[in-house]
């Protein structure tokens, strides 16, 4: 069983620990064990409790009032919460709690609710572009595990592979525009990357999705064979950033003289000065890349 500490609560829930504290004493909501040194460990089970306890109190109850809940009530009335609000908070939050028991069902019940009222694209940018950002802080600070993190990333991958599916091959209104998709070389962050895709079929465009790790090389073969096309990449990870001066020298090279255009995004390549204006552009965001390039 995995053991957090009061830090990773408090950055897994966003309560303060002197709160944690306050509540543990006061009402009892959580009974850590404690080392040979006097310092609380938390298990699973009370960091599941916790989760509930936040949720339902940014839902106005009172700490008294959920105190005197049993977990079942609790998890509940959180599950109510969840599929009959439009607050993205309570979303996010209820989706860690499927992430931690892997849960599926949950999972879906509340994607497919919101995707049902606000779209799929709303659905990714709003609530789960944050909460797997939050996934990415938790990771870092060992919060959940491996498992846990492909868990959620692959449920989210079928949803919009799913929503693409349905989009059907005969989409395709805008003749004058091809998109290829792609990660660069040991690049392999692709959920962006498969929504960017979705809202381009969507929108009528005839897309071609490369996916993760593509050498330039192999970006050529696709110009050579099909002609000038609308390349889309998104950098999070790759290339690090001292060999991202030389990778954007390299596509310069290697296009220099065709009508093609590179639409790049991402957090390795954010503040990064274009080098050709008009063959490279940058953005600040995935919504800003989609608005320019459909404009």
């Amino acid at each position: 069983m995995q053991e957090f500490s009061i830090k990773d609560l408090e950055s897994y829930t966003g309560i303060k620990a002197h709160t944690i504290r306050i509540w543990e004493q006061r009402y009892g909501l959580l009974k850590p064990e404690r080392t040979d040194s006097n310092i609380r460990k938390y298990s699973d089970r009370e960091l599941k409790t916790l989760l509930n306890v936040s949720l339902l109190n940014n839902r106005g109850h009172k700490i008294s009032e959920i105190a005197g809940m049993s977990e079942d009530e609790m998890a509940k009335l959180v599950e109510h919460y969840a599929t009959s609000t439009q607050n993205d908070d309570t979303l996010i939050g209820t989706l860690k709690l499927a992430m931690l028991n892997f849960d599926e069902t949950l999972f879906n019940s509340i994607v497919d609710l919101r995707i049902a009222s606000q779209g799929l694209e709303h659905t990714y940018l709003n609530v789960l572009t944050p909460f797997m950002h939050q996934i990415g802080v938790m990771w870092l600070s060992n919060a959940i595990c491996p498992a846990q993190e492909h868990f959620i990333s692959n449920l989210i991958r079928q949803k919009l592979y799913t929503h693409i599916d349905r989009l059907g091959p005969d989409l395709v209104v805008h003749q004058n525009k091809t998109f290829v998709l792609y990660l660069p070389e040991l690049e392999f962050h692709e959920l962006s990357l498969i929504m960017l895709n979705f809202a381009l079929r969507s929108r009528g465009y005839r897309t071609i999705y490369l996916g993760q790790s593509v050498p330039i090389e192999d970006l050529y073969q696709v110009y050579q064979r099909i002609g000038d096309v609308q390349f889309i990449s998104l950098f999070t990870t790759q290339p690090v950033s001292v060999l991202l001066p030389g990778y954007l020298r390299k596509l310069v090279e290697q296009f220099s003289g065709s009508n093609c255009e590179f639409h790049l995004t991402g957090g390795v390549i954010q503040g990064t000065k274009s080098p050709e204006l008009g063959l490279v552009n940058i953005y600040s965001d995935l919504g800003q890349l989609l608005s320019a390039v459909v404009a």
